[in-house]
């Protein structure tokens, strides 16, 4: 993977917060029964993913946050699209809009967390390495 000094970059890409080239998760967002396996350490610069163990229990808290924006948004959408529905309308594309976002919400989150508290920030001599 091509490297980026882009913080901002990396993090849309999910890629280590120390080399931006090592990925911080080992399958893909569509893989619904692996999307959330990270590996212990950066494959590139050998930096470790879970700097404490319960690291990412602070991520429920940002994965919350996404979960209620996309409420909003799909609350919005629903009311000026489709002229205010009935009740179970809003439900049903709620329920429905979480559930298909819940993989893009909880790697996001992790990586957010990882980012903002994880205690690392991008040093080009690692993006080198291996």
């Amino acid at each position: 993977m091509a490297e980026t000094d882009s913080t901002l970059v990396a993090l849309l890409q999910q890629r280590c917060p120390r080399c931006h080239r090592g990925p911080l998760f080992t399958h893909s967002a569509f893989n619904l029964t692996r999307f959330t396996q990270m590996p212990a350490e950066c494959p590139v610069c050998g930096q470790t993913y879970e700097p404490e163990p319960g690291f990412y229990f602070g991520a429920m808290y940002i994965s919350f946050a996404f979960s209620t924006g996309i409420m909003l948004v799909v609350g919005m959408l629903v009311y000026y699209l489709l002229g205010d529905p009935d009740t179970w309308v809003y439900v049903t594309a709620v329920a429905i809009a979480s559930v298909l976002l819940t993989p893009l919400s909880l790697r996001y989150s992790r990586t957010l967390m990882l980012y903002f508290f994880g205690g690392t920030r991008y040093d080009p001599k690692y993006a080198a390495r291996r």
